[in-house]
């Protein structure tokens, strides 16, 4: 443990998952966004937002420059160095180890940006939310099934702006593909096939070099490292139980190969290429999840899986499957040479043709079918910017388009794909209720233990 003096938060923690509990935790949550004092929106745009940065190092630093127009009052990391190189640049705004001091101690500030490690990422959220507090989060929104669910409802009751930090989705290639797909230029989709080329996770060392990875990691280290100076190894740990300092953990990206910090490729890099289909078909919740690869470890994601969800028709959107593979699994048509064969990408099947994209660039196919055809005007606005956008929205109250309401159940989505390859079987999935009603065993990795200290309920 560290030496804070601040005292910590102390309940049981969670051990089930239940219907009874969840609404419980949720009306919580609800009250205590009301309670809480919302922010004024329709603000002067040239009034500058007061703005707290939880996580200012790695993926925080890049955050931390994209809002930088703004006037940033607070910094935050468990890493000493990360804050003293933000603090450079932000010589006025105070400095916290720990954000829990952080929403206890700042007072004046409009919006809050959170780029912790993924376990973080409701334990920063939530209090924000409840402050009615605008919120920026970096992608996944949150560790595991039930934190997406409770802050997708802790954001709906707040009313403030938010946004996941999935930048493709201000790129215009995305937007063209959505238009397309809507305008039936392929006909009715009802199968989409996702894959990246990244294979980070267990996996030997010879994959290792195959694939680019940083890190080789077998097994859980039982040896420790010397703690880096700076860091506060406990408060980094966080809701997580207790082991040594060891740096195949930190620093990033190397922490989220393993399921007690982060969800690997799946959750990672799902929310950037599953995203598309979720826009483009207007998806919400699987009605099933399947998935297939190596045994699963129990402490270390995989390199290469492949995940299928089904999904019922839902208006004019038939019944669809969408499947993800990464590492060195492909989709059927990728592998026998039919589209070109793109290290990563996203391929819409549809009754009268197919649709190949991937971050910037798309094909309609077969192409000589499409030579003449007729593309739809725009519809979708130009996007001032990922984060311009969510800075607008918490001056005007503008919507932005990567909001809890639509990333929260991407964000679900993506988990139970790694419920399903963890559990090894075919998982029914009762949204409503938030439950495998075919898996109990499923239960414990929809909701995870938090130990002493730390909870959100």
């Amino acid at each position: 443990m560290s030496d804070d003096s601040t005292p910590r938060r102390e309940t049981t923690p969670p051990a089930t998952l239940s219907r009874r509990r969840f609404h419980q935790a949720t009306i919580a949550t609800a009250l205590g966004a009301f309670a809480a004092p919302a922010v004024v929106r329709g603000r002067n745009l040239n009034e500058k937002l007061a703005i707290a940065c939880i996580g200012v190092g790695g993926r925080g630093a890049s955050n931390l420059a994209d809002v930088a127009s703004e006037d940033v009052v607070a910094l935050c990391d468990v890493y000493d160095p990360a804050v003293e190189r933000a603090a450079a640049a932000h010589p006025r705004a105070r400095k916290f180890k720990d954000f829990r001091r952080l929403f206890d101690e700042l007072k004046s500030y409009d919006a809050v940006v959170v780029s912790t490690t993924e376990h973080t990422h409701a334990f920063a959220t939530l209090p924000a939310l409840q402050l009615g507090k605008h919120v920026y989060c970096e992608k996944p929104l949150t560790h595991d099934v039930w934190e997406a669910r409770l802050i997708r409802e802790a954001a709906r009751k707040a009313g403030v702006a938010t946004q996941m930090g999935t930048q493709i989705h201000a790129g215009d290639n995305y937007r063209r593909v959505v238009e397309l797909i809507r305008a039936g230029a392929i006909g009715p989709v009802k199968e989409a096939h996702v894959w990246v080329g990244r294979a980070w996770g267990r996996q030997s060392p010879e994959e290792a070099r195959a694939h680019g990875d940083i890190v080789t990691v077998l097994e859980r280290p039982t040896e420790s490292s010397p703690v880096p100076a700076g860091l506060d190894w406990d408060l980094w740990l966080g809701p997580v139980a207790e082991r040594p300092f060891h740096e195949v953990y930190f620093p990033g990206p190397k922490w989220y190969r393993w399921w007690d910090f982060g969800n690997g490729t799946m959750s990672d890099l799902g929310s950037h290429w599953i995203d598309l289909p979720f826009w483009a078909l207007g998806l919400k919740a699987p009605a099933t999840i399947e998935a297939f690869g190596p045994p699963a470890h129990p402490e270390i994601a995989p390199a290469s899986m492949k995940a299928v969800y089904e999904y019922k028709a839902d208006g004019d959107q038939p019944a669809a499957t969408v499947a993800w593979y990464q590492g060195t699994m492909k989709p059927d048509a990728w592998t026998a040479g039919t589209i070109p064969k793109w290290d990563s990408g996203v391929l819409f099947v549809g009754e009268k043709g197919m649709l190949l994209s991937d971050y910037g660039r798309h094909l309609l196919l077969p192409e000589d079918q499409y030579r003449d055809y007729k593309r739809p005007e725009p519809t979708i606005p130009k996007s001032l910017g990922h984060h311009a956008e969510w800075i607008h929205a918490c001056k005007t109250g503008a919507p932005t388009t990567c909001d809890f309401q639509y990333s929260g159940p991407l964000t679900e989505a993506n988990h139970l794909g790694n419920v399903a390859y963890r559990v090894g079987r075919k998982l029914e999935w009762d949204a409503k209720a938030l439950r495998a009603v075919n898996a109990p065993e499923a239960d414990p990795l929809l909701r995870r233990d938090y130990r002493s200290g730390w909870s959100l309920g």
